[in-house]
């Protein structure tokens, strides 16, 4: 199954198309931009308290049958958080001292 590729990210609604460099996840597929990853998460997903990697993105053109962004396109589904900017915070000042390894 390929990632879902959201469109935005989910702290600020920035748009976040499919080739930007700027996208952090989490394992379970949070999206969020690399400005409020570092600014504001510090490192903790607000959904599950784990880290973030840059999300990897997915080819435009068809280098092998079936395997591209035409074949296998991006979520068009905008994600809001469901937590307040006060809660965020507090969750991650709780637990951004933890490696993400050792949440």
């Amino acid at each position: 199954m390929a990632l879902q590729l959201r469109p935005n990210c989910e702290f600020c609604d920035r748009d976040l198309p499919p080739d930007a460099t700027t996208a952090r996840i989490c394992s379970y597929e949070c999206t969020f931009c690399a400005d409020c990853v570092e600014m504001h998460l510090h490192n903790v997903c607000p959904n599950c308290g784990g880290g973030f990697a840059p999300r990897p993105i997915r080819p435009a053109t068809e280098w092998r049958p079936g395997v591209s962004r035409v074949r296998q396109p991006p979520s068009s589904k905008r994600v809001a958080l469901s937590f307040s900017h006060e809660d965020i915070a507090a969750h991650s000042a709780r637990i951004r001292d933890i490696a993400p390894e050792d949440r």
